[in-house]
């Protein structure tokens, strides 16, 4: 059977099935720099490649001509900002690190993990760093508008129990405590199991012959749209599905920034399968653009810097139908929760009238999703 290589044609084949299925169910101001990172400047970026494990389970049958299709599905479940640290590293009275110290890493996943652990992937933003480092030197910010945030690495583990295979550092907080704390974060990811995505690498997520392409990159302007459609052009001759995870856009408001439209809308004219946005620390509405969804932010997710923020959040999940290695469907879903079911233990909503008030917004009926 021919592969669809073109993500043009791919999308006019894969359109028709290609749908948001809203589910029926009963402060931190940062400073950027204008210029585009190094590591981001060249199209040939960075690719790790992943395969979900298989243990125990049977290869599949070769196909032959008088044989059944035959059929396998990949799923990849998205969730917004979590930040598992407290500002400075703090661990006094009522802080995430002290909290931390006598929690189970089970606990705060724990309302979540039916859902992340029977997917292939969980893809979430890591907005901290894990560092045991006593008192690590800080990256140069404005002290009146920025942040930092670490804990120690024995906290990477809550993504491993929590079911979270792919953890993103590509946010403006990788950095807090300059390359050493970024390279203590990734160590501790790695070592709790959790594949580390530095800014502006690419992820290869191959099963039954399908290659999914995710970047995981900033963008805070237009101007860093270049690298992403360079990386689409390339990811297009070796991947079947390019997906764009990107950390950008004006924290806690509803709506998305006029240029990240026109952004957004270009990575899928340029041949993006599905664009998720995260760092505005709110929901905002998923618009669904020539056939492709575009999730403009996935919003907080679990936020350990504050006991209290927007409480609701949302679990994005992709499907992917696969027919002789070929994809033949595409359903993107959503899955409204609450950032605090419990203290920094994020659950899905079971209220039926706050769970409409979600899926409402998201269709932009609705100016907030509460």
């Amino acid at each position: 059977m021919i592969k669809i290589k073109s993500p043009v044609l791919r999308r006019l084949a894969a359109g028709i099935a290609c749908t948001l299925l809203l589910c029926a169910c009963d402060g931190n101001t940062s400073v950027f720099s204008s210029e585009i990172p190094r590591e981001m400047q060249s199209a040939a970026l960075p690719a790790v490649v992943l395969s979900p494990d298989r243990a125990g389970v049977p290869e599949m049958p070769v196909s032959i001509d008088d044989a059944p299709p035959v059929r396998d599905t990949i799923t990849v479940n998205f969730i917004g900002d979590v930040m598992l640290a407290a500002e400075n590293g703090d661990d006094g009275f009522w802080s995430f690190n002290l909290f931390a110290y006598d929690t189970p890493a089970e606990y705060y996943f724990e309302k979540m993990l039916p859902l992340f652990s029977a997917d292939d992937w969980t893809v979430a933003n890591c907005e901290n760093v894990f560092t045991d480092e006593e008192n690590p030197t800080k990256t140069e910010k404005d002290e009146e508008t920025g942040y930092w945030y670490y804990s120690g690495t024995e906290n990477a583990e809550i993504f491993a129990s929590g079911g979270i295979e792919i953890a993103s550092l590509a946010n403006n907080h990788a950095l807090d405590y300059g390359i050493a704390g970024r390279d203590d974060t990734v160590l501790a990811l790695e070592a709790a199991g959790v594949t580390a995505v530095t800014e502006g690498t690419s992820v290869i997520l191959e099963k039954s012959g399908v290659r999914v392409a995710l970047l995981c990159i900033s963008m805070y302007s237009e101007y860093y749209l270049t690298p992403i459609l360079d990386w689409l052009a390339e990811a297009a001759e070796t991947s079947d599905f390019q997906i764009v995870y990107y950390h950008g856009g004006t924290e806690r408001v509803h709506t998305a920034d006029e240029w990240r439209v026109r952004a957004s809308r270009a990575m899928v004219d340029a041949g993006a399968d599905l664009v998720l946005g995260n760092h505005p620390h709110v929901l905002q509405p998923i618009e669904h653009y020539n056939g492709v969804d575009i999730v403009y932010s996935l919003g907080n997710f679990l936020f350990g810097g504050s006991h209290t923020c927007e409480n609701r959040t949302m679990v994005y999940t992709l499907t992917l139908d696969i027919t002789d290695g070929v994809i033949s469907g595409v359903t993107g879903d959503v899955t409204p929760c609450y950032c605090y079911g419990e203290l920094w233990q994020p659950a899905v909503i079971a209220d039926a009238d706050e769970c409409e008030a979600v899926l409402s917004f998201l269709r932009g009926e609705r100016e907030t999703p509460f």
